[in-house]
């Protein structure tokens, strides 16, 4: 097996991939003429390498590891310490996401998706590695040049990953009948969540990193300028949900128009002054996915009555006189198989955010509503093979939404995938569909807690 997916990667790995990152654009100061970022010092991966980072823990994430640096701009120093905090983590989860994907069956690995996928987190862990091995030799990230570098590095990676789920998607499809549905949903549950902090930890050091700039570079940094002085590298400490979710019903109205010529109405209550700390780009990419279901469905069932989105904060819970929250360190040994992986709030007690999304679309028929949480259910039919091959592209509906994909289907992901995001946060959702009326999805939103003002 090992020879067979070595003789693969050689095949198909990329020579020096000319990579971009979506919403990253390097300044002059982060970008080589001629090449892109650092592909050149890449190191060729053994299996062995693999194996020796993929024995070693995945430290348990929590919100407070990545805000512990304190607001931009930061020190010198503060700027260091995020680099080498983000270099311990990287290497370890991209090898458990390679033995991972080794450890499918053969035939599914050797798709030309998977294979992608399996070859991009091997380059990513290729220009990791010179870095790794230094800090292993006692040479950290010590100068600013240096954490430029690692920098680049980290678009790099971030670049490299952009497509994974949809490419993940039809590599699943093309294979469905070689794997069942689900190994499927116990593959990406897994490897999703660890995409997800895989992620959020590299894009949270380049934001600190623009935001630390003396001239800061909006076009290049995930977040905004440091003036703005609610947000931690990719975190919003005050995030209001209500600007989020007029934001995304734009978006998906617009689909809706576009596709079908219709343009559903859309209401807001609750309490939308409603603010709590958040990652802006993972509620935007949930809520855009729960309104494309309850968009679609209002639209298809011809109904005139309103998308109602209720925002409901929860009150902070009583605290014992003298008692302090416990923000310490996580601990080393991780939970199951789906929650170890999870982002742990700065306070376990923090009030957090449901909004409840309701339609009068029909409801959720009796035969669909076991397979809502299944990553290998689909709303395409057998006839169109692959999605793609007609005019129903359903890639771009699964992708983030900023992709602007023109379609309101999609390949069956987004539900699952929307809970990925919730459960790692410590939040979820919930369905409640009275077939033949409409449905309720609860969205509860698990706030980290109070972030000091450093």
């Amino acid at each position: 097996m090992t020879a067979l997916l070595r003789s693969s990667r050689l095949l198909l790995r990329p020579s020096r991939l000319l990579l971009r990152p979506v919403g990253i654009r390097a300044p002059a100061s982060l970008q080589p003429r001629c090449r892109l970022f650092t592909s050149d010092n890449a190191y060729d991966v053994s299996d062995a390498q693999i194996a020796t980072l993929a024995s070693l823990p995945q430290h348990p994430l929590r919100l407070a590891d990545l805000v512990r640096h304190g607001r931009p701009p930061l020190s010198e120093r503060s700027l260091l310490s995020s680099a080498n905090f983000t270099l311990s983590l990287a290497p370890i989860r991209l090898a458990h996401r390679l033995q991972a994907l080794q450890n499918l069956p053969y035939i599914v690995v050797s798709n030309p998706n998977i294979s992608q996928i399996y070859n991009n987190y091997l380059h990513s862990l290729s220009i990791l590695l010179p870095y790794w091995k230094a800090a292993s030799q006692g040479r950290a990230i010590t100068t600013l040049d240096d954490e430029i570098k690692f920098t680049n590095v980290l678009a790099e990676l971030v670049a490299t990953h952009t497509d994974t789920i949809p490419i993940l998607a039809k590599g699943f499809l093309e294979c469905r009948r070689y794997i069942s549905p689900a190994e499927v949903t116990r593959f990406l549950d897994e490897h999703l969540r660890a995409r997800i902090g895989t992620r959020l930890i590299s894009e949270q050091h380049i934001a600190l990193h623009f935001s630390s700039q003396p001239h800061f570079d909006q076009g290049a940094s995930p977040a905004p300028s440091p003036e703005h002085p609610t947000y931690i590298g990719v975190i919003d400490t005050a995030l209001k949900p209500s600007l989020t979710i007029d934001s995304c019903a734009g978006f998906v109205a617009d689909i809706c128009e576009l596709r079908y010529g219709v343009r559903p109405k859309l209401i807001v209550d609750g309490e939308p002054e409603t603010t709590f700390a958040f990652l802006p780009m993972h509620l935007e990419y949930i809520v855009t996915e729960l309104l494309k279901n309850a968009f679609r469905a209002s639209v298809e069932s011809k109904t005139n009555e309103p998308i109602v989105v209720t925002i409901a904060p929860e009150p902070p819970p009583k605290q014992q006189a003298g008692h302090l929250p416990d923000v310490g360190p996580p601990p080393e040994t991780p939970g199951g198989p789906f929650k170890g992986d999870a982002i742990k709030p700065l306070d376990d007690n923090a009030p957090g955010v449901t909004i409840r999304i309701r339609d009068r679309g029909g409801g959720i028929p009796p035969d669909v509503l076991p397979n809502i949480w299944s990553y290998s259910f689909t709303t395409f039919s057998e006839d169109h093979d692959v999605p793609g091959s007609s005019g129903h592209d359903g890639l771009n509906a699964i992708a983030t939404a900023s992709t602007g994909g023109s379609s309101i289907a999609g390949l069956g992901y987004g539900l699952p995938l929307s809970r990925a995001y919730a459960e790692y946060f410590g939040g979820g959702i919930a369905v409640q569909s009275l077939y033949g009326w409409g449905t309720d999805v609860y969205l509860r939103l698990k706030g980290v807690g109070k972030i000091d003002n450093k």
